[in-house]
């Protein structure tokens, strides 16, 4: 009954403290369906049984000058990977008629490397015109860092939604990348914010942080007041520097989406990057705190099939939201 009465306070505008988000990522394996339970009060109180549908498209591979260690991408990493410059426009588009068919609310166009250029920036301004004039779908894309009025370009385009991850606390952040601060993607999402986009940003776990450090995450993301928060579990890959790491389990993956929800009770959480792997066959369950997922491939790792989504959907008496996404700002 502890986790049932913690989300009715939850829901009456109360902030959990510090000991009692560990609580939550301490909840004992046998509980896990007493926590679900009470992070879907919350979730359907918000979100009801709607499941938003995302799609990504990777515009640009590889190549990238930045020393992340989760990213196969990185100028550091040697697992080998497609490599290509940016997408032309037509591909572009044609990607978002692609995400269009697979019922998906959100594109989001992602590109490697520290930031757009000007041309870049261009090109995808460009094409988000087009998409927006063919298709009814929101915009989000994920370009890294932004120089100043850049921001401000992509949302004259059409851009809703602008996702750059603070991908794990400030204090382990140092342990993740040396060749950007954890201030310079704070500083982007708020010129982000700036510019009346909808901000996104989300997390890795599993990059050898702390239960400590996951609980600031997601204290970080309330008070950057981020509209979508992807929760992305670690697929470490061969030849990058968080190779061979394998701390994660199902039920601690659960408590994570779980400790999510009660710290952002009306944010979008979706359940993201390695959830195939991390979670497995407990897949399912992380719709019940979260209520969004990508569907198809992400950037170097495949996903599961389109088909297998929808019918977990179904399966779970759970079904897709068609509808536009609110997006507070604009």
């Amino acid at each position: 009954m502890y986790y049932l009465s913690l989300a009715n306070e939850v829901l009456e505008g109360y902030s959990l403290t510090e000991k009692e988000a560990l609580s939550i990522l301490e909840c004992p394996d046998e509980d896990i369906l007493l926590l679900l339970h009470s992070s879907y009060f919350i979730r359907k109180h918000y979100f009801g049984n709607k499941v938003k549908l995302n799609m990504i498209i990777n515009t640009k591979s590889g190549a990238c000058p930045e020393t992340c260690g989760y990213c196969a991408q990185s100028r550091d990493s040697t697992h080998p990977i497609q490599k290509y410059k940016m997408l032309d426009k037509d591909s572009i588009v044609q990607g978002a008629k692609r995400a269009h068919q697979l019922k998906a609310g959100t594109y989001c166009i992602v590109a490697s490397g520290r930031g757009p250029t000007s041309r870049e920036l261009n090109h995808i301004s460009s094409a988000v015109q087009e998409i927006k004039e063919k298709y009814e779908l929101k915009i989000c894309a994920c370009l890294g860092i932004l120089k100043p009025g850049q921001a401000q370009q992509l949302k004259e385009a059409g851009v809703d939604r602008y996702n750059h991850n603070i991908n794990t606390s400030k204090n382990h952040h140092p342990h993740i990348t040396t060749s950007h601060s954890y201030q310079d993607r704070v500083e982007t999402i708020t010129k982000v914010k700036a510019a009346q986009i909808s901000p996104c940003s989300g997390v890795i776990v599993g990059m050898k942080e702390t239960k400590q450090d996951v609980i600031q995450m997601a204290f970080a993301l309330k008070e950057l007041d981020a509209d979508s928060i992807p929760v992305n579990f670690l697929h470490a890959m061969e030849g990058t520097k968080l190779e061979g790491t394998d701390e994660l389990n199902p039920l601690y993956c659960l408590k994570v989406l779980c400790l999510f929800r009660f710290i952002n009770p009306t944010k979008e959480i979706r359940v993201s990057g390695g959830r195939e792997v991390n979670l497995r066959s407990v897949q399912p369950l992380s719709l019940y705190p979260a209520n969004s997922i990508f569907i198809g491939d992400y950037l170097t790792t495949a996903g599961q099939t389109d088909t297998k989504d929808y019918q977990m959907i179904e399966d779970l008496g759970f079904e897709i939201d068609y509808e536009e996404i609110e997006v507070s700002r604009m």
